[in-house]
């Protein structure tokens, strides 16, 4: 099993800063992405921040990213608009995407922004969170560069994790902040196992032949992802059903849906067509100010007093464990094992950068 090192986040955001500017990327640009990819590191979304990196890089190397991408609204009404990232890492439009559509709810009540030709975005989490901590309701969602997750009674992956984060305001509590992926477990869970050597859990993933497959390695290298629920006897008909929905938000609204299905009945696209959702809700507009961070942290506190089965795990509501992590590792450092630093070192090398994670 592979040994995990704990690193200061300061290092981390040195490390990224640093291969960014090797890449030509604009300081803007490098700075929206590190946040948002530190920031999720210190919450303990392990698979999508600095993890993320290696998996960049391909892309980057395959011309599926652009460096110095032409980010732009194309399209706007009062309450919607349009962005079309040109092909940039998905973090940099995704923030202009939800300040946006928060501006608009501020005067409508209620906005929603799509952005087309983009990239993997990091964690939808991020996004809905930045609309939570400043008094807004946020939506965000993304559909996948490639498929992984095989619809129900199916063997071949048509669709990809397709996550849905949601974050409403409260008042003395943290943000309720939901974030799940709408397979059982998103891809970046199997290159965590693949990482560390570990086995999956059955119900994960499967194998080209659509049975159950739980070497972390394997499962990595299918990405044969199960709808959320694992089986039809278990439901995964529902998480089929929200991936779809996820899909249509963030493809077919935005333009970014793939090209048709190709001789082998697989999606084909023939370009980076990345595309994301945002919504924004202004409680404000439908409540008197205060009122619905009062009664959403009524609720919070009841959640929290539900007597728990077993008294070592009480009852949480989403957005605890990240409220915890980010406190913890803020002091500690971020574990990261050692098998993704020399990933991190050999991207650091092709990169031209300097290699900053040594001990």
């Amino acid at each position: 099993m592979a040994r995990v090192t704990n690193i200061p986040a300061s290092v981390v955001r040195a490390q990224l800063e640093a291969v960014f500017q090797a890449w030509g990327m604009t300081s803007e640009n490098i700075a929206t992405t590190v946040e948002v990819m530190v920031a999720t590191d210190l919450s303990g979304v392990d698979s999508h921040g600095l993890g993320m990196l290696p998996g960049y890089h391909q892309r980057r190397g395959r011309g599926m990213i652009k460096d110095t991408p032409d980010i732009r609204v194309v399209r706007e009404k009062p309450a919607a608009a349009l962005i079309d990232a040109d092909r940039s890492l998905g973090h940099p439009p995704s923030v202009m995407a939800m300040k946006l559509a928060m501006e608009k709810a501020r005067t409508m009540g209620v906005a929603v922004v799509s952005v087309r030709n983009s990239n993997h975005f990091g964690a939808a989490g991020y996004y809905s969170r930045m609309a939570a901590e400043e008094g807004i309701v946020g939506m965000a969602m993304t559909n996948a560069p490639t498929p992984a997750m095989v619809p129900t009674f199916g063997r071949d992956p048509i669709l990809g994790t397709n996550p849905i984060a949601f974050a409403a305001p409260a008042e003395r509590n943290p943000p309720f902040s939901l974030d799940m992926a709408t397979t059982t477990v998103a891809v970046g869970k199997l290159n965590i196992a693949r990482r560390l050597g570990k086995a999956i859990p059955e119900g994960w993933a499967l194998n080209s032949e659509g049975q159950i497959e739980t070497d972390g390695a394997a499962a990595f290298e299918a990405r044969r992802l199960t709808p959320l629920g694992g089986d039809r006897e278990r439901g995964s008909h529902k998480g089929y059903g929200l991936a779809t929905m996820v899909e249509i938000l963030c493809a077919t609204l935005s333009g970014s849906w793939s090209d048709g299905p190709g001789p082998d009945g697989k999606p084909v696209r023939t370009k980076t067509n990345v595309g994301h959702f945002f919504l924004a809700i202004d409680p404000s507009k439908v409540r008197a100010d205060g009122e619905f961070q009062a009664d959403l942290d009524r609720m919070i506190d009841m959640l929290h007093a539900t007597p728990p089965a077993d008294p070592e795990n009480p009852v949480q509501v989403a957005g605890d464990p990240e409220v915890r992590a980010t406190a913890t590792r803020s002091v500690d450092g971020i574990p990261i094992a050692d098998t993704l630093i020399e990933e991190v070192r050999k991207v650091a090398i092709e990169s031209r950068a300097p290699f900053l994670l040594a001990e």
